[in-house]
């Protein structure tokens, strides 16, 4: 007997780190041994493993067998290894060939019977195996058209140890298990579900300005913050901006669905996601539900599920002052470092975020004949809860007021459906691309501080209102920069070439809530 090795992914975060995974069955005390910085439910593969080979009628050794995973120094968790460890041990007992074994990655959980089970993080795990120069991937028949995402990579979908072992000592090409047992392959512009409620922004009347400022927000990427009584619009709003957002790239839809995937996020039956994202976390959600974490696994929060989408926060102010402030810092720089006693973990979470309030604590219609009770000081206690320099990075704010039944009927022959508007923020995307061509960035909110006060500097009358505000304290500084990006967004919806002092003092309006 001989020491056999097999390959495996191991996931930080939802960056891949490829592990090899080596068996050797020799002489000593009959037990089995794994090591290499392992977490709980990996130093339990030894048992699934265990029950897997035997009730798929193959012999265990009687032997001192151990199991090492390298590098040692890498943290591995969770069951992901279950399938290359017991290649691995049936490879070293000589019960399948060594050498085809050392090639291709195993991914997968078993269960007791031999069953191989899905497992969370397939996608991140086969894009790392691609780039390491994997030309096969065995995957859970459940994550076959997930991994099929990646491609030339040769995906092996399995559903029972016993299949995958007999492949294996035969070689025949004629029993692999194919993508075709397992379902058609995704295609990565597949459309949604047909059960997904249709969300359209002319559901939503009266509210004009509201639209407007949703629009503009979509086609630069910017923050909203809603204020207005209840019944005002604000939540079908914030759910009908994903629909004015372009369908992702193929980039953007593998990152966001490895993400998802790494968190056990997506819907069952797609195994891509193609929209931007919609998150809409309860008010009573933890910081590390928000931001990431987790006391053993570290796992995407919000935030990150958000990336390339939309973050809301409905009724802001009832979240905890802790969770409002910790989305400063994603919201600056566009992704989130969780840092442990364990190691210290990225994730992406470039995100629009949109907060909806009250304009006070008891959310009560305001009207002449039954007017709010709560004192000018309930109402600045009740909404500074969202703190200065949280509400400082907002780029538009717009405030909502109960709209007539004559203003309801009225607004209808203005109401444009969703693709309509959508078509419009197309459009102006597609200038700013033409634009930003040859950086990094993909929208004006991304535009650094350096680059606006540059190369996308405001003519000298735009920018004098702008410096007004700023010297009388109105306007922060980075305040000055975030109302820049959204004159640059406004000028791309009418199609100018750059911003004016109408754009610049329209943005400022927005940023000051006045508009």
């Amino acid at each position: 007997m001989a020491v056999a090795r097999t390959r495996c992914v191991a996931l930080v975060g939802v960056s891949g780190h490829i592990v090899e995974v080596e068996a050797d069955v020799g002489h000593g005390i009959a037990g089995v041994s794994l090591i290499g910085m392992l977490d709980t439910a990996l130093s339990e593969a030894r048992d699934r493993v265990r029950s897997a080979v035997i009730n798929s009628r193959y012999a265990w050794p009687d032997a001192r067998v151990t199991i090492s995973l390298f590098p040692a120094s890498l943290p591995k968790r969770g069951s992901l290894f279950d399938l290359a460890i017991a290649v691995a041990l049936l490879g070293a007992a000589g019960l399948v060939p060594r050498e085809p074994i050392s090639q291709p990655f195993f991914l997968g959980e078993l269960g007791l019977d031999g069953t191989v089970k899905p497992v969370r993080g397939i996608l991140p795990a086969v894009m790392a195996a691609a780039e390491a120069g994997a030309r096969c991937v065995v995957v859970p028949t459940a994550n076959a058209a997930e991994a099929s995402l990646v491609p030339g990579v040769d995906v092996v979908p399995v559903l029972k140890l016993a299949e995958l072992v007999e492949w294996l000592r035969t070689g025949d090409p004629a029993s692999k298990p194919t993508l075709a047992s397992a379902g058609a392959p995704v295609s990565w512009a597949d459309p949604p579900s047909p059960g997904e409620p249709t969300l359209d922004l002319a559901d939503v009347a009266g509210q004009a300005t509201a639209r407007r400022a949703l629009e503009v927000c979509a086609a630069g990427g910017h923050n909203l913050w809603m204020l207005g009584q209840p019944g005002t619009g604000k939540t079908m709003l914030a759910e009908r901006l994903p629909t004015l957002l372009p369908p992702l790239d193929r980039d953007q839809a593998l990152e966001i669905t490895a993400i998802h995937s790494v968190a056990g996020a997506l819907p069952a039956g797609r195994p891509l996601l193609t929209r931007p994202p919609f998150m809409a976390p309860h008010h009573t959600a933890t910081i590390a539900a928000i931001v990431g974490g987790g006391s053993g696994v570290i796992r995407p929060g919000a935030v990150s599920l958000a990336h390339r989408g939309v973050l809301f926060l409905d009724e802001a102010p009832e979240f905890p002052a802790r969770v409002l402030d910790s989305l400063r810092q994603p919201v600056e720089s566009g992704k989130v470092v969780v840092a442990r006693a364990a190691g210290t973990v990225s994730f992406p979470a470039r995100f629009m975020l949109v907060l909806a309030a009250n304009p006070c604590p008891c959310a009560q219609p305001s009207t002449p004949e039954s007017p709010c009770q709560c004192t000018p000081t309930q109402r600045r206690r009740y909404l500074a809860r969202l703190s200065g320099p949280l509400v400082d990075r907002i780029d538009v704010k717009v405030r909502l007021t109960r709209s007539t039944r004559r203003e309801l009927l009225a607004d209808r022959q203005f109401i444009e459906p969703s693709a309509v508007v959508a078509g419009r923020v197309a459009l102006a995307r597609e200038r700013t691309l033409k634009r930003l061509a040859g950086t990094p960035w993909r929208c004006n909110a991304e535009i650094p501080t350096a680059a606006l006060h540059g190369d996308f500097r405001l003519p000298a009358s735009a920018m004098a209102p702008l410096y007004r505000c700023l010297d009388t304290g109105e306007l922060s500084a980075r305040g000055l920069d975030r109302v820049i990006r959204v004159a640059w967004t406004l000028a791309d919806l009418i199609g100018k070439e750059k911003p004016d002092i109408t754009e610049s003092t329209t943005a400022l309006g927005l940023w000051l809530g006045a508009e």
